[in-house]
């Protein structure tokens, strides 16, 4: 281990919400902030933009959908930095509304990204997690209108406070398999595949949260999903309320809660507000 500071790491941290996450977390967090992105060039031309900005980022490649690069990551913060003080999980994709795609292929797509991608880096870098670390999943607030367009017994099964990740992982694949056989609606699913997979961050940031109460309980660490609003991005598009700014407060002040803070954990969090589920 060479190097002693404290270190955040940002998925998707080269554009919209996540250089926005990046560039408050640089202003705000007592450590090395690392920006990640599948694509070398475009995370340094990001790491170069905020320089330009007097503000000093540091960036690793890393794509979510990619084992042997999340694993990379991992190797690399254990042996930097002996572990990690601040995980945001931000990466994630959406089809626009118009999009032509099938829905069952945007199902696909959009599941593997947001929901299994998010959980394989959760899978190798939780464990790296030091004592009063962090952890925030960017959700959204549309994985709770997307339960309310479930069958009430989705519904329980996805609020129930002792479903499994195994369980989670079972239900999502079978998401993407009912859209292939065109059954989704009949089995109770809600008919958005953004929302599915937002359904699914929540519920496994709830399972994460129960998961560290047992096991690292003296650690006080926090872990937490949040909504960062309707943001101007390529994403949403440029009618949106909020500037990326504006969309990075939540995530932050989940990441930078005090030391001694005892939650919120386990919760859904938009505007710093935690969110009935």
């Amino acid at each position: 281990m060479s190097r002693s500071a404290r270190v955040a790491v940002v998925t998707g941290g080269n554009k919209g919400i996540g250089l926005a996450i990046v560039r408050a977390m640089c202003k705000q967090f007592d450590g090395d902030v690392y920006m990640t992105a599948r694509d070398p060039k475009l995370g340094e031309e990001a790491v170069q933009k905020l320089q330009q900005e007097g503000i000093k980022s540091l960036f690793h490649q890393l794509d979510i959908t990619n084992l042997q690069s999340i694993n990379a990551l991992r190797d690399f913060l254990k042996q930097e930095y002996g572990g990690l003080d601040v995980l945001i999980n931000n990466a994630g994709i959406a089809f626009k509304g118009a999009d032509p795609t099938p829905f069952d292929v945007q199902a696909e797509v959009t599941l593997k990204t947001n929901f299994f991608a998010t959980r394989d880096v959760c899978t190798q870098l939780l464990p790296l997690i030091k004592p009063h670390g962090r952890v925030v999943n960017v959700s959204s607030i549309v994985s709770c209108t997307a339960l309310a367009g479930c069958s009430p017994a989705l519904q329980q099964t996805f609020r129930s406070e002792t479903i499994t990740e195994e369980e989670l992982v079972k239900l999502m694949e079978k998401f993407v398999a009912d859209t292939k056989n065109g059954i989704h609606q009949q089995e109770g699913w809600c008919n958005t595949a953004y929302g599915v997979s937002k359904i699914g961050v929540t519920v496994l940031s709830r399972i994460q949260a129960r998961e560290i109460e047992k096991t690292r309980k003296a650690d006080g660490i926090l872990l937490n999903a949040c909504c960062p609003g309707f943001v101007q991005t390529d994403m949403a598009g440029s009618s949106m309320p909020k500037t990326p700014d504006q969309g990075a407060e939540t995530p932050v002040y989940l990441a930078l809660l005090p030391h001694d803070a005892k939650g919120p954990h386990g919760q859904l969090v938009s505007e710093k507000v935690v969110k009935g589920w």
